[in-house]
């Protein structure tokens, strides 16, 4: 992990607070697996009643985009060699691992939230939604992005479909698609092509 990284460094802190045992893995140095470098894991979380996670931190922020462009969007992109990499990290630490992606959404002060929102963290001031993917999930659903920048995201539906608040996973809540019934039928979500955009009328719940 990167602790001069804010979004790295609130998620530790959630960890912390939760008593969850972690591992933060050092990255300065770039890993070699084989004969290939590797990107970095960020850390490896160990849940309440088993569950071992091997996680790389995704920060987003909400809404998206630059000042007086942003959009309520819940953009959910990676790098196709991230995805590569912390599918080789699981395969690594072998059988009863499961890798995560974290996506770490910064809340904009524009934007309110309800303070029982599930996984919503304030720290120094900032608050962060905590949403997680299964990497193996995301990699059979995932399309390319950019192609320049090798970057790959997931259609609207199917990052509604597998997201999850963080401790669903730090738990080990079973996933199954009935999960989703905690949720508002009434939330309006359309594919934006990278993203995932909701209507400004958020709810009880954010993603």
């Amino acid at each position: 992990m990167d602790r001069s990284n804010h979004y790295e460094a609130a998620f530790e802190a959630y960890l912390q607070q939760h008593r969850l045992c972690y591992i933060a893995v050092d990255e300065t140095r770039r890993p070699v697996l084989g004969e290939q470098p590797v990107k970095s894991l960020d850390f490896i979380v160990f849940g309440e009643q088993g569950a071992r996670l091997v996680v790389d931190v995704k920060g987003r922020r909400f809404p998206a985009g630059r000042p007086g462009k942003q959009r309520r969007v819940w953009e959910c992109w990676s790098t196709r060699a991230d995805i590569d990499g912390l599918r080789r990290w699981v395969a690594l630490w072998g059988p009863g691992y499961q890798g995560l992606l974290v996506f770490s959404y910064h809340i904009l002060p524009c934007v309110e939230l309800p303070a029982d929102v599930e996984d919503l963290w304030t720290w120094r001031g900032r608050r962060y939604l905590l949403r997680a993917v299964d990497v193996n999930d995301y990699q059979r659903h995932m399309r390319v992005r950019s192609p320049k920048w090798d970057t790959v995201t997931l259609p609207g539906a199917a990052y509604r479909e597998l997201v999850l608040p963080l401790h669903h996973y730090t738990q080990a809540v079973p996933w199954h698609a009935e999960a989703w019934d905690h949720w508002d039928a009434s939330y309006e979500y359309e594919d934006r092509g990278d993203a995932v955009e909701m209507d400004t009328n958020l709810g009880e719940r954010g993603v």
